[in-house]
């Protein structure tokens, strides 16, 4: 009993390693030190390109911000009231979400259309796959400069075809009714790569005893579908629906590569618009203000969207 009292240590006088120690791996159990120093490059390179910018254009939204102009003074709201008798900026948002709406359900009803016809045993699939998915690795100008030939009312692709078939094929980019439909179109075309992916791994993850049972049980191809494959799939649906939504709210390439906007503001979103604002006009304050106004209706739309998504798994 002696020597078991005078060989107990009290734990508070136990030596700590030091901290260079513990970023040698030295301290058994302790690695968050080290972890933190492997993850301070890409912590600083946030914070400086994407943390410290989105904090600056809140405060250049309460300002009277002109590149051209030295003196920027304290607006306050003025410039969110402005937005709100803005028009053209309005008009920008009403285009957004005729864009939003468009692309999205059709965007992810196409693809997986293409992820279901892509997920059977067949010769060549891989090959089909990488060319559906081609366009995603694909330079967005490249491709929007294929489809300004494609879309060319005169002698482009689009109107040659249906002129075979005996239809009259519509001006595309250059007329206002159309324009916003053409841009759909390229957008659809070039994002069902990526999520006819993300439905291939959904698909995948299916066990096959469900299908067998539902097979022995006489159920056909559309009844296993609808109460089978898609049920599983609505958390895919969710992810897809809400990461598409928040991309097509932002959309500005192909809109700026096919139309700038127009013909007469048909194209004009409001990214494109903040885009205007700040680099034509030079108002970055005003810019700013519509920055964060956009930032604000994806920030609730994606609240709405999470709120249901739960709902509906609670309920189903």
């Amino acid at each position: 009993m002696e020597s078991a009292s005078q060989s107990y240590v009290p734990s508070e006088k136990l030596a700590k390693p030091s901290f260079w120690k513990k970023l040698r791996g030295h301290a058994v159990g302790d690695d968050k030190p080290i972890g933190y120093l492997f993850i301070l490059p890409a912590f600083i390179h946030l914070a400086v390109f994407t943390l410290i910018p989105i904090l600056f254009s809140l405060y250049l939204s309460f300002h009277k911000w002109s590149i051209l102009k030295p003196a920027k003074p304290f607006v306050g709201l003025k410039n969110y009231i402005k937005m709100y008798h803005d028009s053209d900026f309005w008009h920008a948002m009403v285009n957004t979400f005729y864009f939003v709406f468009g692309s999205v359900p059709t965007g992810i009803a196409v693809s997986l259309l293409v992820a279901l016809v892509l997920n059977r045993k067949m010769k060549g699939v891989y090959w089909f796959r990488s060319f559906f998915f081609l366009p995603v690795v694909s330079s967005t100008v490249a491709i929007a400069m294929v489809w300004q030939w494609i879309l060319q009312p005169e002698f482009g692709l689009f109107n040659y075809l249906l002129g075979k078939i005996g239809i009259d094929g519509p001006k595309w980019l250059m007329d206002p009714k159309w324009a916003m439909i053409a841009v759909i179109i390229v957008t659809v075309w070039k994002g069902i790569g990526y999520q006819m992916i993300i439905f291939l791994a959904g698909l995948q993850g299916i066990p096959e005893h469900l299908y067998e049972a539902a097979r022995i049980d006489g159920a056909n191809k559309w009844r296993i579908f609808w109460s089978i494959t898609l049920p599983l799939l609505m958390p895919t649906v969710f992810f897809l629906t809400v990461t598409t939504i928040i991309g097509s709210f932002q959309a500005f390439t192909v809109i700026y590569m096919l139309t700038e906007g127009g013909p007469v503001g048909s194209t004009d979103v409001v990214v494109y618009h903040i885009y205007e604002q700040a680099f034509r006009v030079f108002n970055m304050g005003y810019a700013s203000a519509q920055s964060w106004l956009l930032f604000s209706i994806i920030f609730i739309i994606t609240i709405i969207q999470v709120k249901f998504m739960k709902k509906f798994n609670y309920e189903h």
